[in-house]
């Protein structure tokens, strides 16, 4: 070995990539195509910076809070909704008889005192109220795309920046637009989701750039669970807010979430940077660990090779498993408050406090889970290539088992809530799996891909709240056992291609010719 290789950072010196006219990564030894092939998992852990904290430490909290803070504006109208909309209780005259279909109702449920002493001041029908929640993804399905390329070109700093910003602002002035109009409402809500829906992307972006490969896992965890913990502290402070009668009852909401998301986002543009060239804080046994295990990425913006994606299985099935994984989500995510407080008939308090306990438990296992499989990486007990498989095994067939189950818990209240939160609570183990998978296919194009499956991942936002309204008009056991087996019959169908044709190793179309902004520059 030459005085040049042993200078080389470990990667370079055992794995020297180069460009060709078909974009195939040529390696030195053949014996690191095989570990790369296989998912096996090299000896990148012996520099691994000494201090406890570093900025990509950082960078990932201040993920965790934006994903809370995030998830807390997209959720929050889950629970006020039910605040919002007039009771449907009426007599039992005025009702359909399901007396084998239904449970039973608990003396005092329904009336004005569950609500602060009030009722609703919206008369929405079922169908109305899936309309209504379902609207923030319409706007979310037009901007994933754009916000991943606008993340490789501007930075995903600015673009998930101004993203939550601009969603803070529209949060704040919802309750006024909603007794405007329900069709401003909507409006609002849309917009809420075009800007909402460049922060996946852009996130994604981030972490390929300051995130090692064999940490992604650990970190992409944190980062991401922060939706769930934002859904927990969102559903049962949404749920008292409601019931105080704070600043008008449920518009406290709206303001209270909104304005957490204006905050955040002074302290994500005062601390955050999209390179660690371009940190003015970080260590530098910390930037030259992070650019000698980052050296797929490029500094600047690559084309788009589309015929390539376009005939590339393994990006087929990402796209299928993330509409999965979305649309067994977010039925639950949208719908849960709804069924408990129909159904189970928990009352504003308790069904905000319950609706959280699964997230709860998912945000809780993804963390432990996470930090689990990058102890047995780090030990060299598995291959990256199992990590990935066996969340996703546990992370989408876990749920399904639990929709199954829910088909047969009927009006049992603490089996229902004890099966969803098994149920949601596996769901955590995604963040190891598909969703390191963008950046484990291509780090340069990290942000796209994520905006591309995204965008299709968004489709069930809005289908599936008008489906489950429409399934569930007359609000019997019945229908909404309907529900529960379409989502499991999905997490079903839609794992099975990535189980079999997603690998961890970067494909041939990561390495294409800069985009003309900007010279090739690795790090």
């Amino acid at each position: 070995m030459d005085m040049k290789d042993e200078e080389q950072p470990p990667i370079q010196a055992a794995v020297r990539v180069r460009q060709s006219s078909l974009s195939v990564a040529v390696v030195d030894s053949d014996k690191a195509v095989a570990e790369a092939s296989s998912g096996a998992v090299p000896n990148l852990h012996y520099d691994r910076p000494r201090a406890w904290w570093g900025c990509r430490h950082t960078l990932a909290f201040l993920g965790f809070l934006g994903f809370s803070t995030v998830y807390a504006m997209r959720v929050n109208l889950s629970v006020a909704i039910v605040a919002m909309v007039k009771s449907t209780s009426g007599s039992d005259d005025d009702k359909p008889s399901f007396a084998n279909d239904s449970c039973p109702v608990p003396p005092g449920w329904g009336d004005s005192s569950n609500n602060n002493g009030k009722d609703g001041e919206f008369d929405w029908s079922e169908t109305t109220q899936g309309l209504i929640l379902g609207s923030f993804f319409y706007g979310y399905l037009f901007t994933n795309f754009p916000g991943g390329r606008a993340a490789e070109y501007f930075g995903g700093k600015r673009v998930l920046g101004l993203g939550v910003l601009l969603t803070a602002i529209f949060t704040v002035v919802s309750p006024v637009c909603a007794k405007v109009s329900t069709g401003l409402f909507v409006a609002v809500r849309i917009i809420e989701g075009l800007c909402e829906g460049v922060t996946f992307p852009a996130m994604n972006n981030l972490l390929a750039t300051w995130i090692p490969p064999m940490e992604r896992a650990k970190f992409s965890s944190l980062v991401f669970a922060g939706s769930q913990f934002g859904t927990v502290v969102t559903l049962p402070v949404s749920g008292w807010l409601c019931d105080s009668g704070f600043l008008g009852g449920w518009p406290s909401v709206f303001y209270v979430f909104g304005g957490l998301g204006l905050l955040w986002s002074i302290v994500w543009f005062l601390l955050v940077f999209d390179q660690p060239d371009t940190h003015p804080r970080i260590s530098q046994e910390e930037k030259k660990y992070i650019q000698s295990y980052c050296t797929a990425k490029k500094s600047q913006p690559v084309s788009i090779p589309w015929m390539s994606l376009v005939t590339s299985l393994p990006m087929w099935c990402l796209t299928l498993v993330h509409f999965g994984q979305n649309w067994g989500f977010y039925t639950l995510l949208t719908e849960l408050p709804t069924y408990l407080n129909n159904i189970q008939h928990f009352d504003m308090k308790s069904n905000g406090l319950v609706s959280a306990l699964p997230y709860l438990i998912m945000w809780i296992f993804s963390l432990v889970y996470s930090n689990i499989m990058d102890k047995l990486l780090l030990e060299k007990l598995v291959s990256l290539s199992t990590v990935r498989k066996l969340s996703m095994v546990i992370g989408i067939y876990g749920p399904m088992a639990g929709l199954i189950a829910m088909c047969f818990v009927d009006c049992d209240k603490t089996l229902a809530i004890v099966v969803l939160c098994i149920a949601v609570g596996l769901n955590g183990a995604i963040y190891s799996g598909y969703m390191c998978s963008h950046q484990d296919l291509s780090p340069n194009l990290a942000g796209t891909l994520m905006g591309i499956t995204n965008t299709v991942a968004a489709i069930p936002g809005f289908v599936t709240p008008v489906v489950t309204g429409t399934l569930t008009e007359e609000q019997t056991l019945s229908s909404w056992r309907a529900v529960f087996l379409i989502s499991a019959g999905v997490y079903l169908v839609t794992n099975i291609g990535y189980l079999l044709f997603v690998p961890v190793t970067v494909q041939p179309w990561n390495d294409q010719s800069p985009s003309p902004e900007g010279e090739q520059k690795r790090y």
